[in-house]
């Protein structure tokens, strides 16, 4: 089965976010719980939980995924920042546990310095900081790679989930990796990624694919979504992606733009059409 939906927005109440998903055609999605650009507690009520929780269990096959705040840093070498970041992430991973979603996930951020060893051994201890509640899984999320941020080799990856005591999984951003200089535009250069990806992180630790093209070519490091199909990823590339038989049933969420007419519903669509078996 097909598990394909969108990050969606949660104004008016995070239960809204389930006719948000119903509304662009996905069946499983994101969000965040706040804005990603501040320092920000869930604050997620008991009713708007439950209406949440029910809502997901009568129209969607799930899974859903909480993005944490774009401010975390789980590889600085600054303690407030690991302070800070460390607490951002147990409000969301307790916010998981209250709504009935799975998922948490966050980028490792960036090492400003301190170096690529460092910088991974703070994100794995910084993770073993957290009670993560039985149900909810921490998901380290591949990076574009700009500047000093971690993530973008899958070595980095495959690291973070040896270090840590948390049993964490992977969630791999299409547009990121492509960014970060791995080829998915044409089937072989996807079969090699997939199968690079099995041999350094395992694909039993893939837990979810931000499915997103880029604005930008392999190895830029540039970090722009494009709509499915119409970026530098291109058509044969998401085909390819879509139809692989290792990524067949791993849920898919969407980070498109809104903009040239086109939207969630567009991309969902667009990746139904795509998929050799819908």
């Amino acid at each position: 089965m097909l598990r394909v939906g969108a990050h969606v927005s949660v104004a008016g109440g995070v239960d809204s976010a389930v006719d948000n998903q119903r509304e662009v055609g996905g069946n499983c999605g994101q969000i965040f719980t706040h804005s990603p650009q501040v320092w920000q507690d869930p604050n997620v009520g008991d009713g708007e939980a439950e209406r949440f929780r029910e809502g997901t269990a009568a129209h969607l096959d799930g899974p859903w995924v909480i993005h944490s705040s774009y401010l975390v840093n789980l590889c600085t070498p600054k303690d407030d920042l690991r302070a800070k970041s460390i607490d951002s992430m147990q409000k969301e991973v307790d916010a998981a546990a209250k709504l009935g979603i799975g998922y948490v996930n966050v980028h490792l951020g960036a090492h400003t310095g301190a170096g690529v060893e460092r910088g991974l051994a703070n994100a794995a201890s910084a993770l073993d900081e957290l009670d993560v509640p039985e149900g909810v899984t921490v998901l380290v999320e591949s990076d574009a790679g700009s500047g000093t941020k971690l993530g973008d080799e899958f070595e980095h990856l495959a690291r973070v989930l040896a270090e840590s005591e948390q049993d964490l999984e992977v969630c791999l951003d299409t547009a990121h990796a492509f960014a970060a200089g791995y080829d998915l535009w044409a089937a072989a250069g996807v079969e090699e990624t997939v199968a690079e990806f099995d041999d350094v992180v395992g694909l039993e630790n893939l837990a979810c694919v931000h499915l997103n093209d880029s604005k930008h070519a392999c190895g830029t490091n540039k970090d722009e979504h494009a709509h499915v199909g119409e970026g530098e990823i291109g058509v044969e590339g998401m085909r390819a992606l879509l139809n692989h038989p290792d990524l067949a049933d791993v849920p898919l969420v969407l980070e498109t733009p809104t903009e040239n007419g086109k939207s969630y519903e567009w991309n969902i669509a667009r990746v139904r059409e795509l998929r050799d078996d819908e």
